[in-house]
């Protein structure tokens, strides 16, 4: 397609390594500099890694629950607004199914979207026969992130008028490489690289998070904002642990009159009268019997000090241990940041403390809930891209549809998922009582105050299409005879 003139490419939120070509020509060496494909790397080994945390994988099943509901048709394709035949939707929507079927969904729904929630990208290999493209995608195989990427080759040329450089064309491919560690950063285009391997886009089905750290440049994960709060809650937790250990037991301290002995006779009386009345019993766990383990010493168990002429003679004393093991406020702390920075209610991480049966009662549906399952839209909406670029590419192979066809539906295609969170219809539902209370006190100033069009659009919140269908279906229905008509006698 020919490309209007602009000074930036198209589609700048895919995360792509850029490749901008010096003069009229392509660049022929691609150096994805400041080691990008190396950063992204490292950032999907760090995004997995804290998965595994148990606060965090807490709050990944959340979301993931939330996102993937039931068991048996997980989701279906919605063409309710796309204005063609009945022949073509249910052509349409048996490809849908077949997507779905080749993803094998239905079994591994949770763990897909999973891997894309936590890496923050998903690609997918469409294999097609080459010799028989018109039968479509044959199959669909998952790519590990870590073995390929996406560039955009960029050829630019100056504007002779304003002296701007308009980007004449955009280059876009994938390079995949079996070596994790290397390969992606330097490909060589025109020669045999036996590392890396250029692949064409309409190949690959690649959907990322939506989300671009600072400079834009590199797709971050969800999980990127709980690297930091992950770090601290460990260390806190660490921290917890040792002084646990180190403070939990109550020592003993002896303090031994050793008189006016020299320091070498001083420490072997005191070692003699460590040794004649130290008793350590140890417990085998397996064999089950107890021995005497006396000739060992543990700092974390008793002290022994000697002590000079003029004090108060031998004294036994003891250490008491820690006070305030139980608090763990700081623990909770931190827990709490982190489902916040996961945008994870923190009523979820302490259920005991929430009222049972809260679903029942609307009044009670808390805030962070609402906008919780707002995340939830937005992450069902961003993660259907993996539907629509494969259902694209396979309605076009077969010959179903056109390309400018796809243009023209898209924006009326939509996935449906299941879902059992009741509290954004909860909500929904006392709005529509709450305005259906003030339409009834303000009725009686119907007609001299205020019209029923002003009440429709302000109280009811109705737009302009709207009301103009309430009224279509109102006259139909009276016609049809399911409601009566207000102004006919009625029968006597």
């Amino acid at each position: 397609k020919e490309q209007l003139p602009s000074i930036v490419p198209p589609l700048d939120d895919d995360g792509a390594g850029y490749i901008t070509a010096a003069g009229s020509h392509y660049g022929s060496y691609v150096d994805l500099s400041g080691d990008q494909a190396k950063d992204d790397k490292d950032l999907i080994k760090k995004y997995r890694m804290i998965a595994m945390h148990p606060e965090v994988d807490a709050a990944v099943e959340d979301i993931v629950n939330e996102v993937i509901s039931g068991e048996d048709d997980l989701l279906e394709l919605n063409m309710d607004n796309v204005k063609v035949t009945d022949s073509i939707k249910k052509q349409i929507k048996e490809e849908f199914n077949n997507v779905a079927a080749m993803l094998d969904f239905q079994n591994y729904a949770h763990d897909i979207f999973r891997r894309y929630y936590v890496d923050g990208r998903i690609y997918h290999h469409l294999v097609v026969d080459p010799k028989r493209p018109q039968e479509g995608i044959q199959e669909i195989r998952p790519i590990d992130a870590l073995k390929i990427r996406k560039v955009k080759e960029v050829k630019k040329e100056k504007d002779p008028v304003t002296g701007a450089n308009i980007v004449k064309t955009v280059n876009e491919y994938f390079i995949y490489s079996e070596d994790k560690s290397a390969g992606m950063n330097n490909y060589t285009s025109g020669t045999k690289n036996h590392n890396a391997v250029k692949i064409s886009p309409d190949a690959i089905s690649y959907v990322t998070s939506g989300l671009l750290d600072a400079g834009r440049r590199k797709v971050i994960s969800y999980l990127h904002k709980a690297l930091k709060p992950i770090n601290q809650l460990r260390m806190m937790e660490d921290a917890l642990v040792i002084y646990r250990l180190a403070r939990a037991p109550e020592r003993r301290i002896f303090y031994i009159d050793v008189g006016n002995l020299p320091r070498g006779k001083a420490e072997q009386y005191l070692k003699d009268i460590m040794s004649r009345y130290r008793n350590k019993l140890v417990y085998d766990a397996n064999t089950g019997d107890l021995k005497n383990d006396s000739k060992h010493m543990s700092m974390l168990e008793d002290f022994w000090l000697p002590r000079r002429e003029g004090g108060r003679g031998t004294e036994i004393s003891t250490l008491p241990g820690g006070e305030n093991l139980g608090q763990i406020e700081d623990i909770l702390y931190f827990q709490k940041k982190l489902y916040k920075a996961l945008n994870v209610p923190t009523s979820r991480l302490t259920p005991e403390d929430q009222p049972s049966g809260i679903l029942g009662r609307s009044s009670e549906i808390t805030r962070d809930e609402y906008k919780f399952q707002k995340f939830i839209n937005r992450l069902r909406r961003r993660f259907s891209d993996l539907f629509y670029n494969v259902l694209k590419k396979q309605l076009i192979l077969k010959g179903i549809i056109t390309e400018e066809d796809w243009d023209e539906w898209k924006g009326d295609l939509y996935v449906d998922y299941i879902t059992d969170n009741y509290f954004s219809e909860l909500k929904e539902t006392e709005m529509l009582r709450e305005r259906v209370g003030m339409l009834q006190q303000i009725e009686p100033y119907l007609g001299t105050f205020y019209s029923k069009e002003w009440a429709q659009k302000n109280i009811l919140m109705l737009t302009d299409d709207d009301i103009k269908t309430m009224r279509d279906q109102i006259d139909q229905e009276k016609k049809d005879g399911e409601i009566p008509d207000q102004d006919e006698e009625p029968d006597i």
